[in-house]
């Protein structure tokens, strides 16, 4: 069998594409830890109240270790809920030492929400009955913004909080 000279050229350049592309899957995978979330707790998204991380009291942020933290938030229609003060009004901002480890801890009642805290690597996706969480350390005090990044409705645009690193 006779390939031609150009035939050869594209041949060994997608082998060796993708040759490489494996080797690059492959030490993400193996070398770097890169794994796509698994073990993901589930929940009942009428009835999230029932669930012990999001019942209203448990809202907000909690201190469960020194220096250690967990924040439940439950996402629905353009609100964060982070709780409630004892004025009975939503909290809008978190306030959260620097150098603590903080454990995200989101779901949703009604649709995907995005859980975007700008300026970290605070992301993720919020499924209806699903929890996602995201463990982070915060190095540098600072104001951060909390935003829906997955398009929920019309009111999507006002939807965001305030988490608040502080120097104690």
């Amino acid at each position: 069998m006779h390939l031609h000279k150009y035939e050869k050229i594209w041949l060994i350049f997608g082998i060796g594409s993708l040759i490489l592309f494996l080797v690059v899957l492959g030490v993400g995978a193996f070398y770097k830890g890169t794994h796509p979330p698994s073990h993901l707790a589930t929940i009942d998204p009428q009835n999230v109240q029932a669930h012990e991380s999001f019942m209203d009291e448990n809202l907000g942020l909690r201190q469960v270790g020194e220096d250690q933290y967990l924040v439940s938030v439950i996402a629905s229609a353009f609100n964060y809920n982070l709780g409630t003060d004892e004025d009975g009004k939503a909290i809008r901002t978190v306030r959260i030492p620097v150098d603590s480890t903080v454990v995200f801890q989101v779901t949703t009642t009604d649709v995907i929400h995005g859980f975007q805290l700008a300026g970290t690597n605070v992301n993720m996706m919020v499924e209806p009955g699903y929890i996602s969480s995201l463990e982070t350390t915060f190095k540098k005090p600072g104001t951060y913004t909390l935003l829906c990044n997955e398009y929920c409705g019309t009111g999507h645009h006002i939807m965001a909080a305030t988490v608040e690193v502080y120097q104690p």
